[in-house]
């Protein structure tokens, strides 16, 4: 079974080598040289080099060129992980088995952009790794193999990104062999049950100090690395948050976003119902106590 790979983040660099650990047959890999878009980001060239695979750089995944490219090795499924483009027909129906997919939520539900951001800004106790076959809608094909993954309070976006990769690779020795002899077996999503995750933007990443603890906890938590981070503005410059705490006070005369006290490099700043206490940030000099951050 000849497989085109397609992906561009770590998720892909790791899904990949399983591949390749498994001894399937890559019989090319599209990926792109750069990305300002994806903060996580991977180079799949030492890979292809490795294991000596031809490899196609595209910034549209869609074009002409990189359709033709495809068809030319001839594969019988393509495998595309971690790519932010929906897939046209033209590649779709490029190969006799189809694209499989990948998304880290429990399908039908939570379908769209950003799952492991918003599962964590949301609060949510579980959430999914879904490999699925693509059809012309976004992750609404039938499910080849999906696992169930806990979310634990303490979890934050590296811990669950480390929790989806260990599922699938897992998943992956199992359905690899099926599908490779064409014992595969795949269920239908309910349509019914679906919902749609929208686009994050930077405005999305803003600590509003009015918003509760354990929002402003989740929203933190949600965005630190490898993703972009959560931020907060002081002296007309934004600042990076990347970990918090909750502290469980409530000093009800001080308004949200008042700077209580500071211990070493941590910060204790009044929210909506209690105090977080900032400890990991980009403040190259410390606010002063009873100064705010907006």
């Amino acid at each position: 079974m000849k497989i085109i790979f397609i992906g561009t983040v770590q998720f892909s660099f790791y899904t990949l080598n399983k591949l390749f650990e498994l001894n399937a047959t890559i019989a090319g890999i599209v990926t792109q040289k750069a990305s300002s878009f994806n903060s996580d980001y991977a180079d799949l060239t030492p890979l292809a080099e490795k294991h000596n695979v031809p490899i196609h750089y595209t910034e549209n995944v869609n074009s002409l060129d990189s359709v033709s490219w495809i068809k030319s090795q001839n594969p019988d499924v393509i495998f595309c992980f971690g790519w932010s483009n929906l897939l046209k027909a033209e590649i779709l129906n490029a190969c006799p088995m189809g694209v499989v997919g990948y998304h880290p939520a429990l399908l039908p539900l939570n379908r769209g952009r950003h799952p492991i951001i918003w599962a964590l800004v949301l609060g949510l106790k579980e959430t999914g790794s879904t490999f699925f076959f693509m059809d012309k809608g976004a992750d609404s094909g039938p499910i080849l193999n999906q696992k169930k993954i806990e979310i634990d309070d303490k979890d934050d976006a590296r811990n669950l990104y480390e929790k989806i990769v260990s599922s699938s690779l897992l998943q992956i020795e199992e359905f690899l062999p099926a599908l490779q002899n064409n014992t595969y077996t795949v269920s239908q999503q309910d349509q019914t049950k679906a919902n749609y995750w929208r686009k994050r933007g930077k405005s999305d990443g803003v600590i509003d100090w009015r918003m509760s603890s354990k929002a402003i906890y989740n929203l933190v938590r949600a965005l630190t690395k490898p993703y972009v981070g959560a931020h907060t503005e002081f002296d007309s410059k934004e600042i990076k948050i990347w970990k918090v705490e909750m502290i469980n006070e409530n000093p009800v005369n001080s308004e949200p976003g008042k700077i209580l006290s500071i211990d070493d490099n941590s910060i204790y700043v009044k929210s909506a119902d209690g105090i977080i206490r900032i400890v990991d940030h980009e403040f190259e000099i410390l606010p002063k106590i009873n100064t705010y951050l907006k």
